[in-house]
């Protein structure tokens, strides 16, 4: 029995030992395992997730603020400030460090919002919704923006709160320093500075610049600890964009599309003042306007069934978007063509008894007496339709609709603006005979105020029919001051689309028009040749479909000097109600004093010079070169020298080379004796150059390339203005 229960205890005991020993094992495996689990994610996490964990730390340790670029400005081409950008401020909200501060300072919400709303000037609801500001999915948010667009003085007051987590910043507000001046045309920005219409909309890339950011760290409380930046990246400010806009004219037309609008209680005045010879827009305005600074507070003046069509009116540019029957304006159109194609000469006779017949309808001349017999040059001055009729019909439709489509007419003038619309314009197989007579003399196509000014402009500079722009020249300024030209406006050509011989003998005509058969001169004087034609368009019920017996538009285009134009000149008045209608007595008065003050302008030393286009000049590779070889080669392009530095070679140099600048325009140079890093240039604008001109220009800049094509370069495969390596080979394109 005894023995029995040895036995047993001794088993009790071997088996105490074995589990133990077996538990303690499965213990020592599953720390090991545990300790083996642990190393390895810890490897895991720092040799795979070390970027991402270190920047959640980052992102909570740091704090980052974008520090926003400089919009360009706008200028006219005198470098007159058109628009420009003004400090002002916005305050943004971090809410995890509002949150912070509510903790550290022992207060509430409420009373946060009631501080903010008090210095701000928002309603405490308003704050409130920004204290509050959550996803789309509702889940709250780290940030958001309390106000914009306020004055130093108000975030002062915000500043004086000493709140952590709101950060105030400056914020650049577009400012227009000359109020409506020049208002379609320039266009507006919504509150993130981005283009709404005209140039800033048109010209928003380039006017863009790119933001910088700054990260910095903060503490446990999200504040920021001084001296502790992390990194900064400074902004780039957008580039300047200058006009072809003369403010000077575009003044004088303001005052008189001004005066035209209060005197004839018009609907709309509209002026168009260009150089017929490149192209370029001197002014532009249309009456009645807006203020750009503050545009909202106008469009109620406005047409429009409700608030957006209110809008939408007020910042159209009727110049480009309307389109409208030109009436007798688009005459000279028909009598280029009947004497480009040797229809008709001076010294034929046409008879005018008030009317032709078409079946039962007769189309009437305005004067429903009748001309009686007229000489070709008699029918343009007396503005007579039935003329106009005998020379749409020995023209035909075809060769009409030819010329129309040579002066462009019912295509985009691609004018660099937005909103520019077609027209209409009736092909051949859709014209009738009828159709035939009214587009001779001026209604049934449909044009805008460009379209009309690019096909006059041909008569006005000898055939060729030039691209309108409004754009100059885009650039920025070097750190030295240098202005660099970035991009410059290179219009499409079309090349005689008319003879140089006919058009002299429209020109002739059109002096003889707006001297009424006078002496020439009676007009402006005989020492000012003025030629110009007058229009009446009726316009079209929109509700009736006919044309209305009340709604007229009114104008005139007109060039000078006749012998060889510099300016030409578009006048419209849509609705007058003062009692007159016709052409002639409601628009001449409004030219003749556009061009008495003009003449004045045009006649002034300052005119002179600042129509004398300076010479622009690509700058010359100089790093490498000697103190005496640099000066040289710079005083051989006209241009001047600023050394920096001491040693007897050039290291570096601004602007790059291949910047495009103006003649006389400054070039420094930094000196020193060490190795040169002369791998950097700037890609040359070459468009518009001949290929032996674009050879020179990359060649000297060390620029492999290839041609192809004949004529002049069309395109480039570099963009110009980009910063290059020497040596980048480019592909050119001629046409």
């Amino acid at each position: 029995m005894n023995n029995r229960k040895k036995s047993t205890k001794r088993n009790n005991d071997k088996f105490k030992k074995i589990y133990t020993r077996e538990r303690a094992l499965y213990s020592s495996i599953s720390i090991c395992l545990i300790f083996l689990f642990l190393i390895g994610r810890l490897t895991y996490i720092m040799i795979y997730k070390n970027k991402e964990y270190k920047h959640m730390a980052q992102g909570q340790w740091n704090s980052q603020v974008s520090v926003e670029a400089r919009r360009g400005d706008i200028k006219d081409r005198n470098g007159s400030i058109l628009a420009t950008s003004i400090d002002v401020y916005r305050v943004d909200l971090d809410l995890e460090a509002i949150q912070v501060h509510l903790e550290e300072k022992d207060t509430t919400i409420e009373k946060v919002a009631q501080d903010l709303a008090n210095a701000s000037g928002l309603s405490i609801g308003e704050v409130k919704q920004k204290l509050n500001t959550v996803d789309e999915n509702g889940a709250k948010i780290r940030n958001s923006t309390l106000v914009t667009g306020i004055e130093k003085e108000v975030a002062d007051k915000i500043k004086a709160l000493n709140i952590y987590g709101v950060i105030i910043s400056i914020n650049p507000k577009r400012y227009y320093p000359n109020n409506n001046f020049l208002a379609h045309v320039l266009g507006s920005v919504n509150s993130d500075n981005t283009g709404l219409n005209g140039v800033e909309l048109q010209y928003d890339s380039e006017l863009t610049g790119i933001a910088g950011y700054k990260i910095a760290e903060v503490d446990g409380s999200l504040k920021e600890l001084p001296f502790q930046t992390v990194k900064y990246t400074s902004p780039i400010d957008g580039k300047d964009v200058m006009l072809t806009i003369d403010e000077n004219i575009q003044l004088m037309a303001e005052r008189a599309a001004q005066k035209a609008y209060d005197d004839n209680k018009a609907k709309e005045v509209s002026i168009i003042v260009m150089n017929p010879n490149n192209g370029e827009i001197l002014a532009m305005v249309n009456k009645p306007d807006f203020n750009p600074n503050d545009p909202y507070e106008e469009y109620e003046n406005f047409e429009g069934e409700n608030d957006f069509e209110k809008l939408q009116n007020m910042f159209r540019n009727s110049s480009i978007s309307n389109t409208f029957e030109p009436g007798s304006t688009f005459k000279n159109i028909t009598m280029v063509a009947a004497i480009e194609e040797g229809v008709a000469h001076e010294n034929d006779t046409f008879y005018c008894d008030g009317g032709v017949k078409f079946g039962s309808t007769t189309i009437k001349c305005w004067n429903t007496a009748g001309h009686g017999t007229q000489t070709l040059p008699e029918i343009l001055q007396n503005s007579c339709n039935v003329g106009f009729m005998e020379l749409g019909s020995r023209l035909g439709s075809a060769k009409l609709k030819e010329y129309i489509d040579k002066f462009g007419f019912g295509k985009l003038t691609k004018i660099d603006l937005p909103g520019e619309s077609e027209g209409i314009v009736k092909s051949v197989s859709d014209m009738s005979e009828m159709d035939l007579a009214t587009i001779a003399f001026g209604q049934t196509n449909t044009v805008n105020s460009i379209q009309l000014m690019r096909a006059f402009n041909a008569i006005a500079n000898g055939g060729k029919l030039i691209q309108p722009h409004i754009m100059k020249e885009v650039m920025h300024e070097a750190d030295n001051g240098t202005k660099v030209i970035d991009e410059q406006f290179k219009p499409a050509v079309e090349e005689n689309v008319i003879s140089e011989e006919t058009t002299a003998v429209l020109r002739d005509y059109l002096e003889r028009t707006i001297n009424q058969g006078q002496e020439i001169g009676s007009f402006m004087g005989k020492e000012r040749r003025v030629g110009a034609k007058t229009g009446t368009a009726q316009k079209v019920d929109p509700i009736l479909g006919g044309y209305s017996a009340d709604k007229y538009i009114a104008s005139v285009v007109a060039l000078y000097p006749v012998e060889n134009p510099q300016v030409t000149i578009f006048i419209k008045v849509e609705d007058p109600s003062a009692g007159q209608y016709y052409g002639g007595p409601v628009t001449t008065p409004v030219l003749k004093s556009l061009l008495s003050e003009m003449f004045t302008y045009m006649d002034s030393q300052v005119y002179t010079e600042r129509y004398a286009e300076k010479r622009k000049i690509v700058v010359p590779e100089l790093r490498g070169k000697s103190v005496d070889e640099a000066t040289k080669i710079l005083e051989a392009n006209k241009l001047n020298i600023n050394l920096e530095g001491n040693g007897s070679k050039v290291t570096n140099m601004e602007p790059y080379p291949g910047s495009l600048v103006e003649e006389n325009a400054i070039i420094s140079v930094n000196l020193s004796d060490s190795k040169s890093d002369a791998n950097k240039l700037i890609m040359p604008n070459l468009k518009g150059k001949t290929l032996e001109e674009a050879t020179d220009i990359l060649n000297k800049l060390q620029i492999t390339f290839k041609a192809n094509g004949t004529g002049v370069v069309d395109s480039q495969d570099v963009i110009a203005g980009k910063l290059i390596e020497k040596g980048t080979k480019v592909k050119l394109d001629l046409k």
